[in-house]
């Protein structure tokens, strides 16, 4: 990967499409506005075969804080929880959904 994070928007348009329909159906519109400007930072290390989970923002070693909530949207297929701290999303969970894990393995491969 070089070293400038990808656009999610670029690299995976039609997730950032679904993210922001989702979040307006959700009636979390502040969120949805987050989504054109998100970059990929890394990668979910968990090596589950069925995550795709990316980080929108570097990682800290102390994890979220006492101010993260989940966003549990409701796709169509597979599942998508953002990670949101500070009313801020710092990561995208992609469960079961392989489209997107081939895209984010080959980012990081």
């Amino acid at each position: 990967m070089s070293t400038e994070p990808r656009l999610v928007s670029e690299v995976l348009p039609d997730l950032a499409k679904e993210l922001e329909s989702l979040l307006i159906e959700a009636d979390e519109a502040e969120l949805a506005a987050q989504v054109p400007g998100l970059r990929i930072f890394d990668r979910c290390r968990c090596g589950d075969d069925f995550c795709a989970t990316f980080y929108v923002r570097p990682k800290t070693k102390d994890g979220f804080g006492l101010d993260h909530r989940n966003v549990d949207l409701g796709p169509e297929k597979g599942f998508l929880i953002l990670d949101v701290e500070g009313e801020q999303i710092a990561a995208v969970e992609v469960l079961y959904r392989d489209d997107v894990r081939k895209v984010i393995d080959e980012l990081f491969s």
